[in-house]
């Protein structure tokens, strides 16, 4: 069953849409009602899918708290509003949400709109996600690093090796084929090599890159 996180500041508005989700089969695991709550939430209770309303207390509405969220997390957001705003809606739109629905709304409208986010969520981690193990993921289309549904940040040359060893994960990348890959125009000495390998592993928490002595290196993944 879809866990849903709503993040909402009106306690009624908490209990109708629990009592709705429940009826057409999703499972509530909570409410927030600002910022902070909302990330205690995501980081105790891993929601498939956030309803989140404009309208928040404290110093970030809900549109600047799915800014944050979409930094860190990769979960679908639905936007809920009694705001029948063109500059809202384009705000809102920027940050690229999966439905906007204007209170009033009706059952199938909310059914219709978390089932496609759902599945555009399935669809994209189908087509484009490589599953390292029970923490880490890679988004082969976003070139994205992935460690308990939070996003690693990855600078430029991290994300070009990581690249390389997943797109050749079969494979050795040899020394040589990693240096032309990332450093075409300049060779690197071996500590850069040796430094920039370093930092990617600790990102990784020191798992997944296997060094194949006088030859180069391996990613093993279990999955």
């Amino acid at each position: 069953m879809n866990k849903i996180l709503i993040v909402e500041d009106e306690s009624l508005v908490v209990m109708d849409l629990t009592v709705s989700l429940r009826k057409i089969g999703y499972e509530v695991i909570g409410s927030a009602s600002n910022y902070q709550d909302t990330f205690l939430s995501i980081k105790e209770k891993k929601p498939d899918l956030i309803l989140m309303d404009i309208c928040l207390n404290g110093e970030k509405d809900g549109i600047e708290t799915a800014k944050q969220i979409n930094q860190y997390h990769n979960i679908p957001i639905i936007y809920l509003t009694a705001l029948d705003d063109t500059e809202v809606l384009e705000k809102a739109l920027k940050t690229n949400p999966h439905a906007y629905l204007t209170k009033p709304f009706s059952l199938q409208s909310l059914k219709a709109a978390i089932e496609i986010a759902l599945k555009k969520t399935e669809n994209k981690m189908d087509l484009g996600d490589i599953i390292f193990d029970e923490e880490f993921s890679y988004n082969s289309s976003t070139k994205e690093l992935i460690c308990n549904d939070i996003h690693i940040s990855l600078t430029k040359k991290e994300r070009e090796l990581l690249s390389l060893l997943v797109e050749n994960k079969s494979k050795v990348v040899t020394f040589n084929e990693m240096e032309n890959s990332i450093w075409p125009d300049k060779p690197p000495n071996d500590n850069t090599r040796r430094a920039l390998v370093s930092r990617l592993r600790a990102k990784l928490k020191y798992k997944f890159i296997k060094t194949i002595p006088s030859l180069g290196y391996k990613i093993i993944i279990s999955h």
